[in-house]
Parts: C-alpha cells; structure tokens; sequence
C-alpha cells in the first residue's frame, strides 16, 4: 500500500516562505518521478512542480518559476517545495504525487497522491 504524506503548510502573509515536504511509503521511491500540484477554490488542479527520477531534471509553472524549487533526498524517501515570496495567489491545497515507468513527468497522470496540505496566503 503506498501513501503519500504532506506536512508543512500553513498560515503566512505575503512575501513569506514555507517549505512543504512529503514522505513517500514507495520501495522504488527514486524510481519515482515527483510532482507537486495545487487547487484552489474554484480552480482546477495544476502541476507546479515536478522533478524527474532519471536526471532530477525539473519543471516549473510560469507563476511560480524564481520563487518555489523542488527537491529530492532519496535516502530519505522525502520530496521537497520551497515556496519563497509567498501570494495571495498561491493560496491552495498542495498535493504531493508520485508517477513511474516514464520519463514524462510534467504531465498531469500521476499514479498516487497525498491528502494534501493546505497553504493560505493573507496580503
């Protein structure tokens, strides 16, 4: 059985940082591309970050590219977002996922996601 936990959201004002993380119960965890995706109200889910197992290559969305990074510690079984210059606009769930078997790993058919954890941005 393969769970996803996120862990780290929270309650910040704008222009601040947050560091998400999630641990991945995966036996093949660096076999495993990451992505973290968000949803916010009344919006559809979108990839924001990704980082591919092969090469830890990675994929950013337009909105967040110079302020968020993605990161691995495969020993660790540990994906990472570190979300600086924090807006309004980030305001979502952020969901933790996790796909195998490829090389894409910016689209949006991931196998296995987390509960997600909320991140809420005041201006």
């Amino acid at each position: 059985q393969v769970q996803l936990v996120e862990s780290g959201g929270g309650l910040v004002q704008a222009g601040d940082s947050l560091r998400l993380s999630c641990a991945s119960s995966r036996r093949a965890f660096s076999m495993d591309n990451m992505g973290w995706f968000r949803q916010a109200p009344g919006k559809e889910r979108e990839l924001v970050a990704a980082i591919r197992w092969t090469d830890d290559s990675t994929y950013y969305t337009d909105s967040v590219k110079g302020r968020f990074t993605i990161s691995r510690d495969n020993a660790k079984n540990m994906v990472y977002l570190q979300m600086n210059s924090l807006k309004p606009e980030d305001t979502a769930v952020y969901y933790c996922a996790a796909k195998y078997l490829t090389t894409e790993y910016i689209t949006p058919d991931y196998r296995y996601w987390g509960q997600g954890t909320q991140v809420t941005v005041s201006s």
